[in-house]
């Protein structure tokens, strides 16, 4: 180094600068060097920007020696930057070991998360140039910031325009000084900002190699980027603590329009709702949900309105209270017939002018407007099992025909056109139910449900309760093969039509043996669609 700048170094504390994102920099910068008498050592884009508002400040490359290579990339890793960084109470004396120590560091990241959002809108720019994201991959400003937080007791680290503020005022309560627990606290949010910054790198690879097969989706080690949106009032119940966080993301994908902030079970309940109503496409469908399983489902080819009605007549008392979503925008017939229904949610694609003027005045009602998704391959499900034990699982994308081909027909006796249909939509409501869980399903919509029991006999006789001559000429839908006879029984006694079921049980001969002696139609699909 340069005697005479290593001399003007002597008695100051230094300040390495070197940021992406400028906001907030000026006001901090200032106070370091005009306030607090730092040096301050910068590089590149961030030491124009200080020479500009006349903030002195020295290129790096002045102290090191070292001139930038490959266009800018690489120009702060550099042995004498870190040591200064790194440098503990007992190096700092030896300036033949370590010429100046760096006591403040402030630096952010290349914007990976902004540009991959961007681009999420921009696929076929993506395509065109599949290395594009690399660019934004940073490699200086995370080392530089981990250097830094490892050496808290000496050094103040700040990774995010957000903590300037909150420096700058623990600066001026101790009269220039920070105190351990703040540099600690500081460190700890660089520790979390450099996990949370390579963990959106691993998951955007992850599905990039994922949705291509290109690599196996359940790799050996797994990151999850988790940032919260929004605290909640509470969990699932109001003693527990909650929040809603994203994965790889910091921003829902549906629009609160109006009503009671959302609660924890009320986005529960949603989501499952939301899963069923998404299943369909060609026809309106309606789903009401309650306590995470659907309790009336339905579709048609005239109306919202109608898809709403048909799925309230299959349990009207457990909608009490209900969340009710749709694959439509909510037309005004719709809000009519909801308005004078207790409803937590409804969630749908849009709602139209008026339909909202009539449901936005129930104060309280929560209004969800969300797009229709877009089903990408090779995502995962994450579910906690114990607090350090998690089950993850590719997302069940399994699709049965719309008019049956993939389906095994095992009785003599074969479905008719419109029980097949029916079939189809049945088996699309009772993968999304609690197993043990039975469907049964007529005209395209659900007259019983029955999940979440410990026998599949209990869960049919628990719909056919629900039904009653309802279940009459409906189809039967259960989530796993038929184990026993008494199944048979059941579903012939209450004068079903036809069953639907994955098959696959050694008691497969007898059960379609007596489903041929009833006249049932039966077809298997070969999958199961347990939920638990």
């Amino acid at each position: 180094m340069n005697p005479e700048l290593q001399s003007s170094l002597n008695g100051k504390k230094v300040a390495f600068i070197s940021v992406f994102d400028k906001k907030g920099l000026e006001p901090l910068a200032r106070a370091l060097s005009e306030q607090y008498g730092y040096v301050l050592l910068s590089t590149g884009g961030t030491k124009k920007y200080l020479d500009e508002r006349n903030i002195p400040a020295i290129e790096s490359s002045e102290i090191t020696g070292f001139d930038e290579l490959l266009g800018g990339r690489v120009k702060s890793l550099h042995p004498e930057i870190f040591a200064g960084i790194l440098a503990e109470a007992q190096d700092r004396e030896n300036k033949d070991t370590v010429p100046f120590s760096v006591d403040v560091v402030v630096v952010n990241l290349y914007p990976f998360e902004a540009e991959r959002e961007r681009l999420a809108k921009l696929e076929e720019e993506a395509e065109q140039d599949p290395f594009h994201m690399l660019h934004f991959i940073d490699i200086g400003g995370p080392s530089l910031l981990r250097a830094a937080a490892k050496n808290y007791p000496l050094v103040n680290v700040l990774g995010c325009p957000s903590q300037y503020e909150a420096f700058l005022a623990e600066m001026e309560k101790g009269n220039g000084e920070t105190t351990l627990v703040f540099r600690k606290r500081m460190a700890l949010q660089v520790f979390s900002q450099t996990a949370y910054y390579d963990g959106l790198i691993h998951q955007y690879m992850l599905g990039q190699l994922t949705s291509r097969k290109d690599l196996d989706m359940l790799p050996d080690a797994i990151t999850l980027p988790l940032s919260k949106i929004t605290d909640l009032r509470y969990g699932e119940n109001p003693h527990q603590q909650a929040a809603l966080y994203g994965l790889a993301k910091r921003n829902v994908d549906f629009e609160y329009l109006h009503g009671k902030e959302l609660s924890y079970n009320n986005i529960l309940d949603m989501q499952a709702a939301w899963n069923i109503a998404t299943e369909f496409s060609e026809n309106a469908a309606c789903v009401i949900v309650k306590h995470n399983n659907p309790c009336g489902v339905a579709i048609s080819t005239q109306s919202v309105q109608d898809a709403f009605q048909r799925a309230l007549d299959t349990d009207p008392l457990s909608a009490f209270g209900g969340v009710v979503a749709f694959n439509r925008p909510v037309s005004a017939e719709a809000a009519k017939h909801m308005k004078d229904i207790f409803l937590e949610v409804i969630i749908a694609p849009d709602f139209e002018p008026e339909a909202f003027e009539i449901l936005s005045a129930k104060k309280n009602l929560r209004l969800v407007k969300r797009e229709l998704p877009v089903v990408k391959p090779g995502q995962l499900e994450y579910k906690q099992v114990a607090d350090d034990l998690f089950l993850l699982q590719g997302v069940d994308e399994k699709k049965m025909g719309e008019q049956g081909q993939s389906f095994k027909v095992a009785t003599d006796k074969k479905p008719s056109d419109a029980q097949l249909e029916d079939m189809v939509f049945a088996w699309k409501v009772v993968k999304h139910v609690k197993s043990n869980a039975i469907v049964l399903a007529k005209e395209g919509k659900t007259v019983g449900i029955g999940g979440g029991q410990t026998s599949r006999i209990g869960a049919l006789e628990n719909a056919l309760k629900l039904a009653c001559d309802q279940a009459k000429d409906a189809v039967l839908a259960s989530d796993g093969f038929l184990p026993h006879e008494d199944n048979i029984y059941a579903a012939a006694q209450a004068r079903v039509g036809a069953i639907i079921q994955p098959g696959g049980s050694v008691k497969d001969p007898e059960v379609i043996k007596l489903a041929n002696q009833y006249n049932i139609a039966m077809i298997t699909t070969g999958i199961r669609e347990f939920k638990h």
